[in-house]
């Protein structure tokens, strides 16, 4: 009797289970994209949808998975991030950066990217915050009060959220990645889920560390190493070198009228007509009238312009993007956006409210609990130079385990490298503000290389 009731209580379980799983694969078939207007077949999974992060104001995060092009499931999970802030993680790093796709001039198809980092890991683009791409809140204040706090904690609980709906992804081996104001965005939630996981007798997300490029890091140590890169490369003479230098405060949140003067005397009469995030490729012609250049200085910001060896390459985006077909295809805009689809929010980007003066503390912690932690620069990106990076990181005060060496790709020096006791340095050569746009194979071997564990090679 005994025997036949511990029988019914296993079938029970066993049923119960069986139920769970098969919704759990029903939700995730909801989110599979069949195939992309115009995609090449490829052999891979693509999931992309919605996962709400506040019920009350009705905030959801639009998320685009791409699983590893082999043995998915022994692969890591990467989160990658966009900065801005106010950018959108599907138009540049999915479409121009490290995704399988890339979109044609004409946004009528796509074609593969040969370095697209889901060769070695499975690959989740995020959207964020609320307001940035396809994501979006029904509160419109949203949009008007965003900031580093609201960020991290809406991507905790994404993350949380969606691995409830994927749960192969538990336990997996995870580790966040991005660029530029995703200097504040990676460190930030790594902090948080490092905290969360503190207080989680089993916590699921299993945060290995993170690598992040053209990073905003320190404001003054950033805005220093920004001019001095700037007169460097002679993109400033050494009058106004000196004129910033001496009228600008780079510790105080505000600037003296001769301080704006003296930075804008050097976009609108020095610069010249270059693109600011790669300072030796050409210029996007179309892009040229409608251009502002404004200086967010403080914040190492300047008004969101990228380009590369196509310099236009974010338009084809916007139209692509904006496509009814496409939109149907992502499962996205499905509540009806009142706005179209943009690379970047100008509002958001306007209106950010939180932003911490220095994200040093939060490396020196995560450093101490012992994550893998690489950042990196191209180093001709004059927005977040290699010399604003490399200021920041040195007020750290790191051990040095292999001095400054170059590393080598494909039988060239890819850049420089110094690895210290808790972080790893690297420049990328030849590479903007977009390292993956620019130099593909370099960013894919000094990505592959993280991920490995190992040093990047000298030889």
């Amino acid at each position: 009797m005994a025997f036949v009731r511990f029988l019914l209580v296993l079938c029970f379980i066993l049923s119960s289970n069986t139920t769970k799983i098969s919704a759990v694969s029903k939700e995730q078939e909801l989110d599979r994209i069949s195939a992309l207007p115009g995609q090449p077949p490829v052999k891979f999974s693509q999931f992309s949808g919605y996962v709400t992060v506040n019920e009350e104001h009705g905030r959801a995060l639009f998320y685009w998975l791409t699983e590893a092009t082999n043995n998915g499931r022994k692969k890591p999970l990467v989160l990658w991030l966009n900065g801005g802030p106010g950018c959108s993680s599907v138009a540049y790093g999915a479409s121009e950066e490290i995704g399988p796709f890339r979109i044609n001039k004409t946004a009528s198809s796509l074609y593969l990217n040969r370095y697209s980092w889901n060769r070695v890991a499975n690959i989740l683009f995020l959207e964020s915050p609320a307001g940035v791409g396809f994501s979006y809140t029904n509160t419109s204040s949203n949009l008007e009060d965003s900031g580093d706090g609201r960020t991290a904690q809406d991507s905790l609980i994404f993350l949380i959220q969606w691995m409830q709906r994927f749960p192969q992804y538990k336990y997996r081996d995870f580790y966040i990645s991005g660029e530029s104001y995703a200097g504040h965005y990676v460190p930030q939630l790594a902090d948080k889920i490092y905290d969360y996981n503190k207080k989680s007798s089993h916590p699921i997300i299993n945060l290995k560390g993170f690598i992040v490029g053209n990073a905003v890091t320190d404001n003054y140590y950033d805005n220093v190493g920004t001019v001095t890169y700037w007169w460097s490369h002679s993109m400033i003479s050494d009058k106004t070198y000196n004129s910033i230098m001496q009228s600008c405060n780079f510790r105080s949140e505000n600037t003296s009228q001769k301080c704006e003067d003296a930075l804008n005397y050097a976009m609108n009469h020095e610069f010249g007509d270059i693109d600011q995030y790669s300072i030796y490729t050409a210029t996007c012609k179309a892009s040229r009238k409608k251009t502002q250049q404004s200086l967010r200085l403080k914040n190492t910001l300047i008004r969101v312009r990228f380009a590369g060896y196509d310099p236009c390459t974010e338009s084809y985006a916007e139209k692509y993007y904006n496509r009814p077909d496409v939109q149907k295809a992502l499962h996205a805009n499905s509540t009806g956006i009142p706005y179209n689809w943009t690379a970047c929010s100008d509002v958001l980007i306007r209106n950010w409210k939180d932003s911490n003066t220095s994200m040093l503390p939060t490396y020196k912690k995560l450093i101490a609990a012992g994550l893998r932690i690489w950042v990196f620069s191209g180093d001709t990106d004059s927005v977040v130079p290699v010399t604003a990076t490399r200021f920041s990181l040195s007020h750290l005060n790191l051990k040095v385990k292999a001095p400054w060496y170059p590393w080598y790709s494909n039988g060239q020096v890819g850049g420089w490298t110094e690895v210290y006791d808790g972080l790893t340095f690297a420049t990328v050569r030849g590479a903007g503000h977009e390292v993956p746009l620019f130099q593909p194979r370099r960013a894919f071997e000094l990505f592959k290389t993280f991920l490995s564990g190992k040093d990047l090679p000298k030889s």
